[in-house]
């Protein structure tokens, strides 16, 4: 009788232990579901953009600057390489060579705001007030059906979501950050992308403050490529209604 009792209790304890298991599983798939809604059938206002399902999109923020936004074109052209970029108004207006050579060879271009302020500490009105701004710099360089747009610091909120889908923009975010800003060295901006795989919206920047982009990009591209990771504009990994968005709170 002792040798039976052992022996169940070693059984209880084993299914006990799958039951955990199996709990803690489903709750994982759960949780990665309510994160992968598409962001075209939200029933609760829209989201930001953050992830595609297939290939990967490199997107650079500028703000300012008139030295490094070139040589990371030079790159791209040489690799066939297409982005999109996220430009302030302000920054368009005073390079408006640089703003046409991007649409020339083929990248998009998306809004970054007109002037570099934080989305989530001015209220709505200003925000439409930034974004309208920056849309009459873009009209003026003949830079029309611009669809996207990102806050400037990356920092938003619902009331900023509502704003953009009013101006009939997709508001995007991204899912791996480069830090390149930080200037961290030409290692670690290869570093912090290592981990990407298909669907990731990458962020770089190429403001005259990233000062070490453009010498890790052609590592990074080759990285990616060796990956057999395709490289296409924010607008075209969404098209498909496939995209993956977060809703902010």
């Amino acid at each position: 009788m002792n040798i039976f009792y052992v022996l169940n209790g070693k059984s209880l304890k084993q299914f006990a232990l799958i039951i955990i298991v199996s709990f803690f599983t489903a709750w994982f798939l759960y949780m990665e579901n309510i994160v992968q809604i598409p962001v075209f059938s939200s029933k609760d206002g829209p989201k930001a953009v953050y992830k595609g399902e297939k290939n990967i999109a490199l997107t650079f923020n500028i703000g300012w600057g008139d030295e490094k936004a070139e040589p990371i074109l030079n790159i791209l052209k040489k690799e066939k390489v297409s982005a999109t970029f996220f430009l302030a108004g302000s920054w368009a207006e005073i390079h408006p060579d640089i703003v046409n050579r991007i649409v020339k060879e083929g990248h998009e271009i998306g809004i970054l705001g007109y002037d570099y302020i934080d989305y989530s500490e001015i209220k709505k009105e200003k925000v439409a007030q930034d974004l309208s701004k920056a849309k009459t710099a873009f009209d003026k360089l003949n830079i029309k059906d611009i669809s996207l747009v990102r806050a400037p610091t990356g920092h938003f909120n619902q009331e900023t979501l509502d704003i953009a889908n009013q101006y009939n923009y997709t508001l995007v975010h991204w899912s791996i950050d480069s830090k390149d800003w930080t200037n961290p060295g030409k290692k670690k901006i290869i570093k912090n992308l290592s981990h990407t795989k298909k669907g990731d919206i990458i962020l770089l920047h190429a403001s005259d403050s990233a000062k070490q982009t453009a010498s890790a990009l052609p590592t990074i591209i080759e990285n990616l490529k060796d990956k057999h990771l395709n490289f296409v504009t924010v607008s075209s990994m969404i098209s498909n209604a496939h995209s993956k968005s977060k809703e902010i709170n």
